[in-house]
């Protein structure tokens, strides 16, 4: 395995690559971007990690600061899975200000986007220019961050990328939740209550799935039961896998039962998401 940091050297070294596999982090690795490696193995002849804390997707008062670095620790983990580590600093990837951004389409502001403005144009930018210094025929994606899957996928199929996209399910611990480099912020009491927003999905999908369709109504339920146990509500939706409609809306059809039911919430200052398949 091999750790580069610039762009040409990435470039030297993939060159005579014809079937790369592309697994872009944020580092801090967990058994979830593990698994997202172990499964580019079966997808592309090389294995490409990146590691990448990028600024333009982190608001002013998010944890960009403070969100864990652990290169050498990643790397460890990362022998024998991967044959080239990408982790380049932020003035590799960004040497002027970046003024070219990727424009999105109107869900960039939805969910995610209205908690988080602007981070779905700074990920989707910063996608792009990786996939430019990769060069990729295969990326992966988990599924936990599903709004951003969605999203990349739109960006690829409109702006004609040569790139397969590659949905991973989420990776839960033995309790159901999902893991995430933000768990560790967590005190034990809060790491005790975090899997109820799992749970509380779930029974989301069973109401669902056994005909309920008052979806507003179970959305509303789901909010207060949060907010009566402490978390700070971003939001709980259902929508349509194929095209994010929420259930109801014009084009979303209750009959198909082709959902996905998603939601974020804050435990004291951490903030989770998770989501299930319907």
């Amino acid at each position: 395995m091999e750790v580069v940091s610039t762009i040409a050297e990435l470039r030297a070294r993939l060159s005579h690559q014809s079937a790369i596999a592309f697994v872009p982090t944020m580092g801090n690795l967990h058994e979830g971007h593990l698994e997202l490696i172990r499964r580019a193995r079966g997808l592309g002849d090389c294995v490409v990690a990146s590691i990448f804390v990028n600024p333009l997707q982190f608001g002013p008062n998010e944890d960009f600061d403070r969100y864990p670095r652990t290169l050498e620790n990643d790397s460890a983990k990362l022998q024998g899975l991967a044959d080239v580590v990408f982790a380049p600093s932020v003035s590799e990837v960004y040497p002027e200000q970046q003024k070219v951004y990727v424009e999105l389409p109107a869900i960039a502001d939805e969910l995610e986007g209205a908690s988080r403005p602007g981070h779905f144009r700074g990920m989707a930018t910063v996608v792009l220019k990786l996939f430019n210094m990769v060069q990729p025929q295969v990326v992966l994606f988990g599924k936990k961050d599903y709004q951003q899957l969605h999203i990349i996928r739109q960006m690829v199929a409109q702006l004609n990328l040569p790139v397969n996209i590659v949905g991973i399910n989420t990776v839960r611990a033995a309790d159901g939740l999902a893991l995430s480099s933000r768990n560790q912020y967590l005190s034990q009491l809060e790491r005790n209550e975090a899997v109820f927003l799992y749970q509380m999905l779930k029974e989301m999908r069973q109401a669902l799935l056994q005909g309920e369709q008052d979806v507003e109504g179970l959305r509303l339920q789901a909010i207060d039961r949060l907010s009566g146990r402490g978390w700070s509500v971003d939001y709980v939706d259902v929508r349509n896998r194929s095209d994010f409609l929420p259930l109801g809306k014009a084009g979303s059809d209750l009959t198909q039962r082709d959902w996905v039911v998603l939601a974020a919430a804050r435990l004291g200052n951490t903030r989770l998401l998770d989501n299930v398949e319907i």
